[in-house]
């Protein structure tokens, strides 16, 4: 029979945290290391072309230097990337173009999401590297994350599960529409 102690006391000296253990997580921690490295569009998920159907890959928007997608794998509804068609894994590689283009869409990406879904307020970044968090280290990408309050809750720690209240196709749907009329 496990005997649950304290959380406080769980992780060596007490400091006023509580934790949730995710062991579940190590099996990821101890493999994220072992995937080889992915060399160029004809490996690489975020490496699109012209050729590629938009919504069958969930491109929402394409500029001269960079796309927008939608996470296939979204922290919340309308999960935007912002990623460079060259295949550059480091923002210090990107060209001053592409720098620019992906700001200027991330600008675009936020007012399309505030004016579709209302939303107060953004997570916006870029994991770089391996160790940095990113799961596609390989190709850049920035992340623009619409947040609402209270739109966090414990079911993906307890439950291993995301709720979305909305299918990514319709999702898809609804950016496309929305960019067109409003970026």
């Amino acid at each position: 029979m496990v005997e649950w102690t304290d959380a406080e006391t769980m992780g060596g000296e007490p400091d006023g945290f509580e934790r949730l253990w995710t062991p579940h997580r190590m099996a990821y921690v101890k493999n994220a290391s072992d995937r080889p490295d992915m060399d160029g569009a004809h490996q690489c998920p975020l490496c699109k072309t012209p050729e590629d159907n938009d919504r069958d890959h969930l491109i929402v928007y394409r500029g001269t230097a960079c796309y927008v997608v939608l996470n296939l794998y979204p922290y919340n509804p309308g999960h935007l990337m912002i990623c460079p068609y060259r295949h550059v894994g480091w923002y210090t590689e990107i060209t001053d173009a592409e720098r620019d283009e992906m700001s200027a869409l991330t600008q675009s990406g936020m007012r399309v999401l505030r004016h579709l879904t209302g939303t107060a307020g953004f997570n916006v970044g870029i994991n770089q590297g391996k160790t940095g968090g990113a799961g596609i280290h390989e190709h850049l990408h920035q992340h623009v994350v619409p947040r609402w309050v209270g739109d966090s809750n414990f079911l993906p720690i307890i439950a291993r599960t995301k709720a979305l209240p909305e299918l990514l196709d319709d999702t898809w749907q609804r950016v496309s529409e929305a960019w067109a009329k409003t970026a």
